[in-house]
């Protein structure tokens, strides 16, 4: 096969100048988002902290859910009957 055939063709891409136009306003949306907090006092450093926290608690969140859903088939009921039991929230 020749290199041309490995080309995309128009409609193709088409999309792909699509889809990087959007990355492309994603990028500047975020530049922006970032300026705004450094303006208001945020330093990326915290921000960084703020990420790397977030990202702690949602692995912790998907352990216990991962856990109540265990718990849920031992038991024979659904994870959410078991929320009230643990005095947890629905939107927990």
């Amino acid at each position: 096969p020749s290199p041309k055939s490995f080309q995309p063709n128009g409609a193709s891409e088409e999309a792909l100048r699509c889809e990087i136009e959007e990355l492309k306003q994603k990028d500047l949306a975020l530049d922006r988002e970032i300026a705004q907090l450094l303006s208001e006092g945020y330093s990326l450093e915290e921000l960084d902290k703020h990420i790397s926290l977030l990202h702690e608690y949602n692995e912790i969140k998907d352990a216990g859910q991962m856990l109540l859903g265990k718990l849920a088939v031992i038991r024979g009921v659904t994870t959410k009957q078991l929320y009230p039991e643990y005095d947890l929230e629905l939107s927990d």
